[in-house]
């Protein structure tokens, strides 16, 4: 008896044993069965993997559908988009839509967020890397209590210190780029303008210096 060398199971991404272009819709309803169940965006070298299809394909097969549920073509336009988010592709139900889906999650439900989380949390995404100190002078009142909050929630980190004070500087995370189905900072829309300057909060991480200012 001789020692052969082991196989991959017939279903692994390397070698599946049947061809995704034989499948009911082919490689494009394959691709789209995938992403239904995907609870985090998929990078495109992942999908290729799992469909045996090369990365270039899969590209292609992706912006096709994309093209598809934004109802280009002779389709209709759906209550859903596929984009990129972070370092890959997820499905997200479209903005248009976002009040009826809204009501939908909240409906007998609280806020997974308060107004003064999300309000910190925007503060944060703009004028990122800020010190808490900064985000209270923004705001106007005590932020440690949501920073925490925030924090734990993944949505932001501790990204350095300031030089001048020694304070905490806060940016946020990769998952809250997911959160918002955005695949950089420059993607957020232009609030910026409305927010102070952090040059005009020099000052506020030092001892016993009040809160207030901004709103």
């Amino acid at each position: 008896m001789t020692d052969a060398a082991p196989q991959p199971p017939a279903d692994s991404p390397e070698e599946l044993a049947f061809d995704v272009e034989d499948l009911p819709g082919g490689a494009l309803a394959a691709l789209e069965a995938v992403l239904m169940v995907a609870d985090e965006p998929v990078p495109a070298v992942r999908l290729a993997a799992v469909l045996a299809l090369p990365t270039d394909r899969v590209e292609e097969l992706l912006e096709q559908l994309a093209a598809e549920y934004r109802g280009e073509g002779e389709g209709r336009a759906r209550g859903f988009e596929l984009r990129r988010a972070g370092e890959g592709w997820r499905i997200y139900s479209a903005p248009a839509y976002a009040d009826v889906v809204g009501r939908f999650v909240l409906d007998g439900q609280t806020a997974r967020l308060t107004q003064a989380a999300l309000e910190t949390l925007a503060v944060i995404a703009y004028r990122q890397p800020v010190t808490r100190g900064q985000v209270s002078g923004v705001r106007g009142v005590n932020v440690d209590g949501v920073v925490r909050t925030l924090t734990a929630r993944g949505l932001i980190t501790e990204v350095g210190t300031e030089p001048t004070s020694g304070a905490l500087l806060y940016g946020t995370t990769g998952y809250f780029l997911e959160r918002m189905g955005l695949s950089t900072l420059d993607e957020l829309p232009p609030l910026a303008p409305y927010l102070p300057e952090i040059d005009a909060l020099d000052g506020v991480d030092e001892p016993g210096r009040p809160i207030g200012g901004h709103v």
